[in-house]
C-alpha cells in the first residue's frame, strides 16, 4: 500500500479533508474516517449493491471506488438523502420511497436496505413511472439475501404513485 495522501471529498454537501491511502476504498472512508455508517459492506467485489451510493447522481459501488478515484464528484449517502442539496423532486422521491418501505414492510433483516433506497431513489428521480422491467434493471445487482425482492419490486410502484400524487397536490391550481 503506498503511503497516506491528503484528499478533499464532497460528501453530502459537505466538503471533508481525508488523509488516507489512494487505494483506500470510499466505502472504508464513509464508514471509518467520516464515521457515516448508513453505507454498508456487502460482498466488497461490487456485486450485491449493499454499499450503493451516488456520485453526481449516479448509484455505484464504494466498495470497490478507491478514494484516490472519486475527485471532484459529489458522493451522496443513505445519511445525505435528506441534505438541503438536493432538488424538491429528490425531496419528494426520498419521502415517497421512505414511506413506501416503511408501509411494504420491506426491510427485513434491514443490512442491505441503504443500497435499496438509494438505487430506488435514484430511479424515481430518473423515472418517474418505471416499468417492472426498469424495476429490475436498476435493480440487477443489488441483492437481498432474505428474499425481498418482490416486496422492493412493490414499494417502488407504491412510492411512484405516491410521489406523483404528491406532485399534483403541491401544482398551482389550473386556470381553466
Amino acid at each position: 500500500m503506498s503511503q497516506p495522501v491528503a484528499h478533499t471529498v464532497l460528501v453530502n454537501g459537505e466538503r471533508h479533508s481525508v488523509t488516507v491511502q489512494p487505494e483506500m476504498p470510499l466505502l472504508w472512508v464513509l464508514r471509518e474516517v467520516l464515521q457515516l455508517p448508513g453505507t454498508r459492506f456487502g460482498c466488497g467485489m461490487a456485486l450485491c449493491g449493499t454499499c450503493t451510493v451516488w456520485l453526481d447522481g449516479v448509484p455505484s459501488r464504494a466498495c470497490v471506488l478507491p478514494i484516490g478515484r472519486v475527485g471532484t464528484r459529489h458522493v451522496v449517502t443513505i445519511e445525505g438523502l435528506h441534505a438541503p442539496v438536493h432538488t424538491p423532486e429528490v425531496a419528494r422521491v426520498t419521502h415517497a420511497v421512505e414511506a413506501a418501505w416503511t408501509d411494504g414492510n420491506v426491510a427485513q433483516c434491514g443490512y442491505c436496505q441503504s443500497g435499496q433506497v438509494m438505487t430506488a431513489v435514484a430511479l424515481l428521480r430518473d423515472n418517474p413511472a418505471p416499468t417492472d422491467a426498469d424495476i429490475d434493471r436498476a435493480f440487477d445487482g443489488v441483492l437481498c439475501r432474505c428474499g425481498t425482492s418482490p416486496r422492493v419490486r412493490a414499494a417502488v410502484r407504491a412510492a411512484a404513485l405516491s410521489a406523483a400524487e404528491s406532485l399534483k397536490t403541491d401544482a398551482p391550481p389550473s386556470s381553466t
